[in-house]
């Protein structure tokens, strides 16, 4: 099977084919087999450049591609706005362009505006990969959870997978919502009022307002952090009453199936989103999400910038 890959930039999962979405989980796991191994080196990208673009805050993410980059093989570099041309007010085209003139091959952003990544496709040449826009998308974090719950429960279909909290904010449940439609899941949304608009149900969503009514029945259940640099004031009145109406703990967990998957794309408010009697029990794969995004963003570079499919991967 030939990806549609090749030479393209990754923005978001939205509109992505199905196929797509499959090679890459499928890739992931040839990858990850690497990860695992003793010996990490992949020359799969030996010869290429990977830049990466953070102008927000990442530890996971940002680590991640790194290594990704460098399992691969790949000649990376690090940009942040302190130390770059930014801080002595060049544009952010006019950065682009200075990469791109340096013969990258590959250029990840992460950007507190959203459609920064896709501003970014139309002026620069390399393939352009989206660390997170605002609270447009994150398709990379999208697809680790994807593959987590592959990796897991086997499947996809048919499955369902509750999305807790700060939705309205959340790029990662955006990006989540398009994979999980893609391979065919129950998506269902749950938050206050506030935090989870009526539009989201265009989506083809089921939204939920009340969090013991959402959990009935639940295959997964995916966290999502209070995000409170994006928050103005006033969408719930204290965290303790979030923590009392939403927070997630083991006894909240028994409506769902006995087999409930735990997910939460980090950095966890312990206390707040989720209780650590959660966050730390044998069924979470919180952990387990961040080995994978290495795993996961990996295989986005691999097939984005050599194309083909996963035959060339033999670990």
């Amino acid at each position: 099977m030939v990806t549609g890959l090749k030479g393209k930039s990754l923005l978001g999962l939205q509109g992505v084919a199905k196929e797509n979405i499959e090679l890459i989980l499928h890739t992931a796991r040839k990858m990850k087999n690497v990860v695992n191994s003793d010996n990490k080196k992949l020359p799969l990208l030996r010869g290429k450049a990977v830049v990466n673009m953070f102008l927000e805050p990442s530890t996971r993410t940002r680590g991640s591609f790194e290594l990704a980059a460098k399992y691969l093989d790949a000649s990376v570099i690090n940009f942040t706005p302190s130390g770059s041309s930014l801080v002595k007010g060049e544009s952010f085209r006019d950065t682009l362009l200075t990469v791109t003139a340096m013969g990258v091959d590959a250029i990840v952003i992460r950007h507190k505006q959203e459609g920064a990544p896709a501003l970014a496709d139309t002026y620069a040449d390399p393939i352009i990969v989206n660390a997170g826009d605002g609270a447009h998308e994150h398709p990379t974090q999208a697809l680790l959870d994807l593959y987590t719950m592959m990796e897991v429960k086997g499947h996809i279909d048919g499955l369902k997978v509750v999305i807790v909290g700060d939705i309205d904010h959340s790029r990662v449940a955006r990006s989540n919502i398009y994979g999980l439609h893609s391979l065919g899941a129950d998506v269902h949304l749950v938050g206050p009022r506030t935090l989870v608009q009526p539009e989201m149900e265009a989506m083809g969503v089921k939204l939920h307002y009340n969090l013991d009514e959402a959990l009935d029945g639940a295959d997964v259940v995916n966290i999502l952090r209070i995000q409170k640099e994006r928050q103005g004031v006033g969408f719930f009145p204290s965290e303790g009453e979030y923590r009392t109406l939403y927070g997630i703990n083991r006894k909240r967990l028994t409506r769902a199936k006995k087999d409930v998957l735990i997910l939460h794309p980090g950095p966890m408010n312990r206390g707040l989103e989720i209780e650590p009697d959660a966050a730390y029990w044998t069924q979470s794969s919180i952990q387990e999400q961040v080995k994978n995004g290495v795993s996961v963003r990996m295989a986005v570079l691999y097939l984005t910038i050599i194309g083909g499919d996963d035959s060339g991967i033999t670990r």
